[in-house]
């Protein structure tokens, strides 16, 4: 089996500790494995090397990063046979905990030789695809200033989210699927094909990776005494229960703001279009997971 290992010396806990590098060539070493080990050195240049490593024959690409470095191999590997591998270093590592991959220590490893390939789904929002969530209100606003901060982690990110809470004006806009239709004004808006936004936030409890949708969550504008209730039940995995949220699943979402404005991919900011098409793309990538994993999340 034949392995390329992309590693982005910027993200989360490797910008911290650069030790991960030298433990993941000792890894290669270890276990005499057919591999490579590069490094990016710009944004956006791990798709570029991921498609290079799928087009040379490379079995498993994996991604030492964080939801940035991870959406971008991804995207890289869409199409290809290729398996994505996760050694997550981000601050958030929404897919890698969904998928049961948690942290960059031994047992992430210990999945790139010993776990099972599995065919997951994936998103695109205008085009830009996507694998763990996206959003286009509150949500989209932190990931454009989290992207701008020289150190990230999960500190930096909630002193973001306070600074951001004084100056954001909620969202409105037409929401439409199938079978629905929603006039709404929100603070939140997400579409997430896993579970969390990271660090075991819940937005979409119940999702899954693998049913061919993708799970819709509007939070209403709320002020502080009602915003700490709702982030209790973010961590706890029961956000569907406030009055304050409405939920609906559905494999295309199609938004209708007022203007063009952010939406995130994953974490990564965009400037785009005031109508904003979303679709499921089913089984669309092949990720290592670890075996004992239930297959039906």
């Amino acid at each position: 089996m034949k392995f390329r290992f992309i590693f982005n010396p910027r993200s989360g806990h490797n910008a911290r500790d650069p030790r991960l590098l030298q433990q993941t060539r000792d890894f290669i070493a270890l276990h005499r494995l057919d591999a490579t080990l590069v490094a990016t050195e710009r944004p956006k240049q791990a798709t570029e090397l991921a498609r290079r490593a799928a087009d040379e024959g490379c079995d498993v690409v994996v991604a030492i990063g964080g939801d940035g470095t991870m959406n971008e191999v991804g995207k890289g590997l869409l199409g290809s046979p290729a398996i994505l591998g996760l050694i997550p270093c981000g601050s958030g590592n929404g897919l890698g905990r969904h998928l049961g991959i948690v942290g960059r220590g031994q047992d992430a490893f210990h999945t790139l030789l010993q776990g099972q390939p599995r065919v997951i789904d994936s998103g695109t929002a205008n085009g830009h695809p996507f694998f763990n969530v996206m959003g286009l209100g509150f949500d989209a606003e932190i990931s454009d200033r989290f992207a701008q901060l020289p150190r990230r982690g999960f500190n930096a990110y909630v002193r973001t989210t306070l600074t951001a809470w004084r100056d954001f004006k909620p969202v409105n806009m037409k929401v439409r699927t199938a079978e629905s239709f929603l006039d709404i004004t929100a603070l939140i808006v997400s579409v997430a094909n896993s579970d969390q936004y990271g660090n075991n936030c819940y937005i979409a409890p119940g999702a899954s990776v693998t049913d061919g949708l993708l799970d819709f969550t509007a939070i209403k504008p709320v002020n502080l005494w009602q915003a700490l209730p709702l982030a209790r039940r973010l961590f706890a995995g029961s956000i569907g229960g406030s009055l304050h949220v409405t939920r609906l699943r559905a494999a295309q979402f199609t938004f209708e703001r007022t203007a063009p404005g952010l939406i995130h991919t994953d974490g990564e900011p965009h400037q785009t279009d005031s109508l904003v098409e979303v679709a499921v793309q089913p089984q669309s990538l092949k990720v290592l997971v670890p075996a004992s994993r239930p297959t039906d999340r």
